[in-house]
């Protein structure tokens, strides 16, 4: 998009103009040196020179301040100190275990035992032990009444005494005087009570924390008491609980013939245990019966001497044993002398045979009373495991019962439980009620003493803040005052005139000035420059030395161009005033564009006095910005969207002013680098760095509307022929494309001065 709907349709030729500082009204000056700081001599200058308006009203505040603090009556404190530790004396607890400590206070503890000591319940009982009731120093109605409080009192100014209770009063001299508060980092409290009377002042800091104690042992007896006859309800009514309880068990077990037997175990369980043990045993009977008439029978059978315990123990046996030895020891006697036919020696053998035959009948019979025993114990046990089968279904079938009998157990427990932990904690806290000296949360570590030396007023500090105070007030006065006069407009003098003289087309106009300084540059950097960087740079130009004009003044400027010049006045106040909502300004119009240039490099100017001002040249057919700048030959903007060019290349300063200039580029360069989107981003970062932002469109025949009507306001320079109705006609085309608001001049301005072409002056 282009702004061309009002574009003239014919160019003007560029005019020889000289152009001088803009002087409608003087810069505001403050009281500086010519390097732009505090004129400091000159401000002790007058602080010497008006000195008797100094020292009077100090030395009168000082013997006032001196007059006030011997007249006040004086008032003597004195503290005591509380350590609040939160320990019990164990001697004194009637149960629990001895050795048990309560844990450590926190600092909320602490900050709560102070309220505690502030409370008004202890404020009373102090004022009423020391009868401070009956002194002036806390009741003032007591000493008379002063007519002059009154009528303080009826204006608003003062309280009337009398609006009180006697007890307000009081407590209100009383808070007044004293201070409690917990030393940092620690659990001691000091307790600070101020009077006319030391030795009062003494006794009232030691009564309150005398009291404090007092007021913890009171309220410990008042816990326990409290605490033991609710637990003596409590207790009544748990026993009647605990009796029902277990009436209801018992009552219960009767029905259900669940009957506890020893080691608290139902019957039915007991005599299970008992079957199953006998149940054990004749299985253990039977199997060890068998064992034994099967092995003896085994060794009948093989043939195989019988060696089993049961018959060598039989005392038939053990006799048949014994003949049996007898027999052979004739047997071998008999031998040695008889043969094996002689009738003796067969009489021997058969009677051995029948006694071998005795031995194995006697094991047989062992042999099936073993049998017969292991047939028993199959009985008992068969017997057994059928009573035990019994009792096993009589069991299962009264689970449903038993466990309804526990539930009931339970609960008479758990009164039981809750009724003897209550009848301990009753007996604890009636032996509490019953101790006369309770224990405290704290004790006294220090006790107040009586002091000698005066704690209000103090003397030497009201005495030095008083002095000091005036002071630094008069100095401040009159330095204030005498600031004010420095910075006071003054008239408008004439200005160093300087010569412009075009030489042709298309060249670099000559610049002929009355005190030329050198430019400064700044050193070069990247051509994509940070804000920060740039601002870098601009402090560096901003610091530069200003050029001292040695050329004679000239005449002042015509009548109808002062004119001009205070619409442009107008304009720069209004914009500087407007602060942040006139960051961007864009100066175009249907004038020729040395017109608009020249309006917008003299607006600047003004602008300049009081803010960081920087124009930007956007249309680059009028001579004056390269001939306003210190390097008239410098890079602009379309060398820097080149990147042959960095910001402190294309940043110059104006000849005549504080502002900074930005040219479109070198004389012939390319108007197509305009169009680059970074240009746009160039000017938000001057945005960034200044204060305001002017940028000369001239007639903004070619340039992007965007970035001219960006959070931009509009400044149009029309022709001095242009219609009124064509002026409003362009404002609303204008509002209409985007800009925030747009103010029409009457006229283009014109050169200030005219100045004869003169010799150059270097600047010193």
């Amino acid at each position: 998009m282009r702004l061309a709907f009002w574009r003239a349709g014919k160019d003007k030729p560029v005019v020889q103009r000289a152009m001088a500082r803009p002087a409608p009204s003087a810069p505001k000056h403050v009281a500086t040196s010519e390097s732009g700081d505090l004129d400091l001599h000159a401000l002790g200058g007058a602080l010497m020179r008006k000195r008797g308006w100094i020292i009077v009203p100090t030395v009168l505040a000082l013997v006032a301040s001196l007059a006030a603090v011997n007249m006040i009556t004086p008032r003597f404190k004195s503290e005591a100190r509380i350590l609040v530790d939160g320990r019990e004396n164990v001697f004194l607890r009637p149960t629990g275990d001895r050795n048990e400590d309560r844990s450590a206070l926190d600092p909320e503890a602490v900050t709560s035992q102070v309220q505690l000591v502030q409370s008004r319940d202890l404020a009373r009982e102090i004022i009423k032990k020391n009868k401070l009731a009956e002194r002036p120093e806390f009741d003032p109605v007591l000493q008379g009444f002063s007519p002059l409080k009154s009528l303080l009192a009826l204006i608003g100014i003062g309280r009337d005494p009398l609006s009180l209770t006697p007890e307000e009063r009081v407590l209100e001299a009383y808070y007044d005087r004293f201070t409690a508060y917990a030393v940092d980092k620690s659990r001691v409290i000091v307790i600070e009570f101020q009077s006319r009377d030391p030795e009062l002042a003494a006794r009232v800091a030691n009564s309150i924390a005398e009291g404090y104690l007092v007021l913890q042992q009171d309220a410990r007896q008042q816990q326990a008491k409290s605490a033991g006859q609710w637990l003596s309800g409590e207790i009544e009514s748990l026993r009647k609980k605990v009796a029902e309880s277990e009436s209801r068990v018992e009552d219960f077990r009767s029905k259900s013939s669940l009957f506890v037997g020893t080691n608290n175990t139902t019957l039915s369980n007991q005599q299970m245990g008992e079957l199953n043990t006998q149940l054990n045993n004749a299985r253990a009977l039977k199997s060890d019966a068998e064992s034994k008439a099967r092995l003896i029978k085994e060794m009948l059978q093989s043939g195989k001497p019988i060696e089993a315990s049961e018959v060598l123990n039989s005392e038939l046996v053990r006799r048949l044993s014994e003949q049996r030895v007898t027999l052979r020891a004739q047997l071998a006697e008999q031998s040695s002398t008889l043969l094996g036919g002689h009738p003796r020696i067969k009489e021997l053998k058969a009677q051995l045979t029948d006694l071998d035959r005795q031995l194995r009948e006697e094991a047989g019979k062992v042999s099936r009373s073993l049998e017969n025993d292991a047939r028993i114990a199959g009985g008992r046990v068969e017997g057994l495991t059928n009573s035990l089968d019994q009792l096993k279904k009589q069991a299962s079938s009264s689970n449903g019962q038993d466990v309804q009998l526990r539930a009931l157990e339970r609960e008479a427990k758990a009164q039981r439980d809750l009724l003897e932990s209550y009848l301990a904690k009753y007996r604890e806290a009636s032996a509490r009620e019953n101790i006369e000296a309770a224990p405290a949360d704290g004790r006294i570590i220090s006790r107040a003493t009586v002091s000698n030396t005066p704690a209000y007023p103090k003397k030497l500090p009201i005495v030095l803040i008083a002095t000091l105070a005036t002071l630094l007030l008069t100095s401040g006065a009159i330095a204030t005052g005498e600031l004010l006069r420095m910075t006071a407009p003054r008239a408008a003098g004439t200005v160093s005139p300087e010569v412009v003289r075009e030489i042709a087309p298309g060249i670099v106009p000559e610049i002929i000035l009355a005190a030329p300084p050198e430019p400064v540059r700044a050193p070069a950097i990247a051509p994509e420059l940070p804000v920060a960087d740039l601002a870098d740079v601009n402090a560096d130009v901003d610091h530069a030395s200003e050029p001292v004009l040695n050329e004679p003044r000239v005449d002042s400027p015509h009548t109808d161009t002062a004119a001009e010049i205070g619409e442009i006045e107008q304009m720069a106040d209004v914009l500087v005033g407007e602060g942040s909502a006139a960051r961007k300004v864009t100066v175009l119009g249907t004038a020729s564009s040395e017109s608009i240039t020249l309006t917008a490099l003299t607006l600047a100017r003004l602008m300049a006095q009081q803010a960081k001002i920087v124009v930007v040249d956007l249309v680059a057919s009028s001579p004056m910005i390269p001939a306003m700048s210190t390097d008239p030959v410098a890079p602009g903007l379309a060398e820097l969207m080149q990147g042959e060019a960095s910001f402190a290349q294309i940043i110059t300063r104006d000849r005549q002013s504080r502002v900074h200039l930005v040219s479109a580029g070198r004389p012939g360069f390319d108007r197509a680098q305009l169009q680059s989107p970074r240009l746009t981003l160039a000017i938000d970062a001057l945005l960034r760095v200044y204060d305001h932002v002017l940028l000369d469109a001239g007639a903004a025949s070619d340039l992007s509307a965007e970035l001219l009507t960006s959070q931009a306001r509009a400044v149009v320079v029309p022709e001095a022929s242009m219609a009124p109705d064509a002026r409003a006609l362009m404002c609303d085309q204008l509002r209409a494309v985007g800009f925030s608001e747009v103010t029409m001049l009457s006229k283009p301005c014109e050169a200030l001065d005219a100045v004869e072409p003169g010799p150059r002056v270097v600047a010193a």
